[in-house]
């Protein structure tokens, strides 16, 4: 597990002041939200809130999610550790036809590892105009809990990132462990991507994306792993001697339909990539299918939270629409038409103290096209075991980056309940994964398997933090601590394949 002491301490801390009373969160959210119209200065809010026992939690708030700066933490990426830093969170500027708003932020790791990026945000904001139609006598208009405003969204994003220490033990499902290697590698992002409403009822969006990625390879050197290059050449680890600049598109589509009275949430995407280099060698093309569904137990209290597209990802704030009476701090989770559009709410959201549970089952599969002669270089390709470049965790029983292939299918089921009113919750998942070489391997490969247990937190605004321990699989057993590297609540940064 990696950097064990600080994740924990990370964990115990946002605990201790999210088990705070709920008379003294309660009192302390109207006093901070009054304040934090008074005063723009971020000092006089930690001040006031620091300095007295009863408003603990919303010290911790204001440390870790206020604005304009913050502390920034996060898992870097599994094997670099819990990185911490700073964060600046430009407030949001709107004029007659434009909100717009800006964050950057920088941690690093103990071993060396850091990430760094700047990410900016369009919405429009020129309304329609008002116009009159028909309707019968006494109608009774009834809000549709899927209704979304019709806001498109346009993010310009810089990132770059160095990570010391990430494993590699060769392709495809017959890999094994004594091939474990190690790599060190930078990768530096600058692109654009649209997000587009264009249905209302179903939550569906239209999403393109243009990146340059632009990747360097490493040797790692004092791990207890070979280096890479010690093992492996370029016949088995494409990619390995050369890394052409690459431009990336991709387009899709999404639905997060929310029916049954708020009881059934689903979140479904299908998206088309292509990856684009000089030399052509390393071109191809990639779709992903992720279609997750999430059955709420509790009616009206069970947050599920998806990351907001107008958010970047060190904020939590909520935009309101002022004119619906039920987009409060208790259902804007759940409510799309809640969030986007209007009125600017400074805070996070508050800590929730309902009873919560959910069951969930998820599809993903990621399928490559290579054209013939081309091969998908290894540092793009997508893994099982452990937890991913990105964090995302998976046959979480192996090791980190254990099965890499151009295509590989995850089945998950999962369960989470809430321990008591507390925002901790325990969670159980049982996941079924394949990888290959083609999309005919995928039926023709042995399944993986891997079941894991643990707990989770998700406390206001914070970043979502997850212990599993896990096992089932063939290699033994595996322990994972990880923070999310973006704000609950906060949009989620560039995929790092």
């Amino acid at each position: 597990m990696r950097n064990r002491p600080l994740v924990f301490a990370f964990l115990i801390a946002i605990f201790a002041v999210a088990t705070t009373p709920t008379r003294a969160q309660q009192n302390d959210t109207s006093a901070s939200t009054s304040t934090r119209i008074d005063s723009p200065k971020e000092l006089d809010i930690l001040k006031e809130d620091c300095t007295d026992a009863s408003k603990l939690f919303g010290c911790a708030q204001e440390l870790f999610s206020g604005q304009p700066i913050h502390i920034a933490v996060g898992s870097i990426a599994p094997q670099n550790g819990f990185g911490a830093g700073l964060a600046y969170v430009d407030g949001h500027k709107t004029t007659v036809n434009w909100r717009n708003t800006w964050n950057a932020d920088a941690i690093a790791s103990i071993n060396g590892s850091w990430r760094a990026g700047f990410y900016m945000k369009f919405v429009p904001t020129k309304e329609k105009g008002i116009t009159f139609s028909k309707g019968t006598e006494n109608r009774k208009i009834k809000a549709n809990l899927s209704e979304m405003p019709e806001r498109p969204v346009i993010n310009l994003y810089a990132q770059a990132i160095s990570l010391n220490k990430l494993t590699y033990f060769g392709l495809g499902s017959g890999s094994t462990e004594t091939g474990r290697s190690s790599y060190g590698m930078r990768e530096v992002i600058v692109g654009s991507s649209v997000v587009k409403p264009f249905f209302a009822p179903l939550n569906a969006a239209v999403y393109g994306e243009i990146n340059g990625r632009f990747v360097d390879i490493r040797p790692s050197i004092g791990q207890p792993s070979p280096s890479i290059g010690q093992l492996y050449t370029e016949a088995t680890a494409p990619g390995l001697t050369t890394q052409p600049g690459t431009a990336q598109l991709g387009e899709g589509v999404r639905i997060r339909p929310i029916w049954a009275n708020d009881y059934f949430h689903g979140d479904y995407s299908l998206t088309y990539q292509q990856y684009i280099t000089p030399s052509d060698s390393f071109t191809f093309q990639r779709v992903t299918t992720d279609l997750n569904t999430q059955f709420a137990l509790y009616h009206k209290t069970t947050r599920i939270i998806f990351p907001r597209d107008t958010n970047g990802p060190d904020e939590c704030s909520v935009d309101q629409d002022s004119g619906n009476p039920e987009c409060d701090v208790d259902h804007f989770a759940q409510r799309p038409d809640c969030i986007g559009n209007h009125n600017q709410d400074p805070d996070c959201k508050a800590l929730s103290r309902d009873l919560q549970g959910t069951v969930g089952f998820r599809f993903f599969l990621a399928s490559s096209v290579v054209p013939s002669g081309n091969v998908v270089p290894f540092y793009f390709q997508p893994n099982l075991g452990g937890s991913d470049i990105n964090g995302n965790p998976s046959l979480a029983s192996y090791q980190d980056y254990r099965f890499r292939a151009p295509d590989v299918m995850l089945l998950r089921q999962s369960f989470e309940h809430s321990i008591g009113s507390w925002p901790v919750g325990f969670t159980f998942m049982a996941d079924e994964g394949k990888v290959g070489f083609n999309r005919s391997d995928l039926g023709s490969s042995p399944w993986l398997h891997s079941f894991s247990t643990g707990l989770t937190l998700r406390a206001g605004g914070f970043p979502q933090v997850f212990l599993l321990f896990s096992w089932g699989g063939k290699e033994g057993t595996h322990t994972i601590a990880n923070v999310n590297t973006s704000l609950l609540g906060g949009s989620a940064r560039p995929s790092l394949f």
